[in-house]
């Protein structure tokens, strides 16, 4: 038969230390829950003044996040573009085909060049006809008014080797204009990193407006409950304490308003879903519009209800101080 081992003791006096340490964290987090409902119920006593506070707070917080999520489905849309390098030669218009075909394969011998492609003047002139609503005006014209276009690869990519190459493939005479095919994507990159940049800009603005708005909110509130406070301090009440249900309006402000704005967001970008579809089809691009996924979502509410509670505590922390029993 085997034997138990017997089971330690424990002494009476820290059972009691461990059931009374439970109680007060339970009393402590009843505490909390009682006073952040408090502060909520609090909001509903002046619904019109909460409603346009948290109507600041949505737009404030929508448009930063609007603007990023704009920003980022641009940035998403273009990465299935072409973004290799490439040479557009237009010829002169004096340039018999025979001679643009001669330019041509002499092009394929050059050591920088890793293709090399000819458009002749009937080509360019029914591509153009396909894509363009002049198609019929240009069936009246006696004579092909387009050049011939001469497409080459570069097979070095770093901007320096690439402004070279094109001003020496500028300077052949029968080239009218070379035109590097990479500049958009630079220019579209450029704006993008200057949208970006701005976003940024405009969100640290607008945190600085919740802040204060907030602010000033609990600022008000604080002055109003100010004999109520004074009476809590006289009967030993500490700032802590009497910060705490103000820290509570700052959480559901910011909490709240963070939640108007994450669906204002998303109904401006399912309202623009329609043309930026047709845009893309435009492009043969599969691309759909995206609205805020769960991390951008869940980064907006926190950053608002981290607001909220930030601007709460600076409101608070300073006109506490002010308000003392004499």
């Amino acid at each position: 038969m085997a034997i138990k081992p017997q089971e330690k003791a424990v002494p009476r006096g820290a059972q009691k230390h461990r059931v009374g340490h439970l109680d007060r964290s339970r009393g402590w987090f009843r505490h909390h829950i009682e006073v952040a409902l408090q502060a909520l119920v609090r909001l509903t006593i002046t619904p019109v003044a909460t409603l346009m506070t948290l109507a600041v707070l949505a737009i404030a917080l929508a448009l930063p996040g609007f603007l990023f999520t704009v920003v980022n489905n641009i940035q998403q849309f273009s990465i299935g573009w072409d973004t290799n390098p490439r040479i557009m030669l237009y010829l002169n218009t004096e340039v018999e085909d025979a001679r643009a075909e001669q330019l041509s394969l002499e092009l394929m011998l050059h050591g920088g060049l890793s293709g090399v492609e000819l458009i002749d003047r009937d080509q360019g002139l029914r591509e153009f006809s396909s894509y363009s609503e002049f198609a019929g005006m240009l069936s009246l014209l006696d004579s092909n008014p387009l050049p011939a276009v001469i497409l080459v690869l570069p097979a070095d990519h770093h901007a320096a080797a690439l402004q070279q190459l094109q001003a020496e493939l500028q300077s052949i005479p029968e080239v009218s204009e070379a035109v590097l095919d990479l500049e958009w994507i630079q220019r579209l990159n450029a704006y993008l990193l200057m949208a970006e940049r701005f976003s940024w800009v405009l969100a640290g603005l607008l945190a600085l407006a919740v802040l204060l708005v907030v602010g000033n909110t609990i600022r008000m509130t604080l002055e109003s409950r100010r004999d109520e406070i004074l009476v809590a301090k006289l009967v030993g009440a500490t700032d802590a304490w009497v910060r705490r249900p103000f820290l509570y309006s700052g959480f559901w402000y910011g909490l709240i308003g963070s939640l108007f704005a994450y669906v204002l967001v998303q109904v401006s970008l399912y309202l623009i879903t329609g043309p930026a579809n047709q845009l893309a089809q435009l492009y043969s691009s599969n691309f759909v519009l995206q609205g805020l996924d769960l991390t951008s979502g869940l980064t907006l509410i926190a950053t608002g209800t981290g607001l909220g509670v930030l601007g709460g505590f600076l409101s608070t922390g300073r006109h506490l101080r002010a308000i003392e029993p004499s």
